[in-house]
């Protein structure tokens, strides 16, 4: 029973392993959110920046898409902000986000007037003077973070994040940034397909295991 046992763990482990794998990479991304907004609005947007390093982000240049248009930060502890053309820079003034931290920028901008994807591209600083650039296609290691941009019912082109004034926040429009971004920060389907993965391979293996004891 015990040699069935080991077989059974020594098969299993590379299944966990991968399943492990695939949930640290759908978790660790960049993202910008919300993932959909209206056409014309003054949106209130996420900066979401985890550290996976063992050394902390020092620095976060974001690139606002073509047709959009930067309006407004909130001002971050910590952190300074530049702004040259269509970057905008946050620099940490004191520790900046540390291996295992996460740190959430918000800042207002204009939607562009015409439907469709923005794309937000995002590139991150390590002390150690490394640098990661999330830009890439969805599917790919480093995608940058896609919002979906759509017709603005009724002709009202401030329908979400219109009544930002300044760099405040009211908590009706935190409470549906944080509804945004958890939609954002839903599991990513490769992850359920790991798993199925990983329980078929390992069924298999046991199914295979026990056949051969009887035989």
């Amino acid at each position: 029973m015990n040699r069935l046992s080991r077989k059974i763990m020594t098969l299993f482990a590379p299944a966990a392993a991968t399943l492990l794998l695939f949930a640290a990479v759908a978790s660790a991304h960049v993202t910008v959110a919300p993932a959909q907004s209206s056409t014309g609005a003054w949106e209130t947007y996420t900066l979401k920046v985890p550290s996976e390093k063992d050394v902390a982000t020092v620095q976060v240049d974001l690139r606002v898409p073509a047709g959009a248009e930067f309006k407004q930060y909130e001002a971050t502890p910590g952190w300074d902000v530049t702004i040259e053309g269509n970057k905008v820079s946050w620099i940490a003034n004191g520790e900046g986000i540390q291996k295992g931290q996460f740190q959430r920028f918000y800042f207002t901008a204009k939607n562009p007037d015409a439907a469709g994807d923005i794309a937000w591209d995002a590139y991150q600083h390590y002390a150690d003077g490394s640098l990661v650039q999330w830009s890439g296609e969805a599917g790919t290691e480093n995608p940058h973070s896609i919002t979906s941009i759509v017709q603005a019912s009724g002709g009202d082109e401030h329908s979400h994040g219109s009544n930002v004034k300044s760099d405040s926040m009211s908590m009706e429009e935190h409470n549906a940034i944080m509804k945004d971004e958890e939609k954002i920060n839903s599991v990513n389907p490769m992850v359920y397909i790991a798993v199925g993965i990983s329980l078929l391979a390992f069924l298999i293996a046991a199914i295979s295991i026990l056949r051969g004891r009887k035989e």
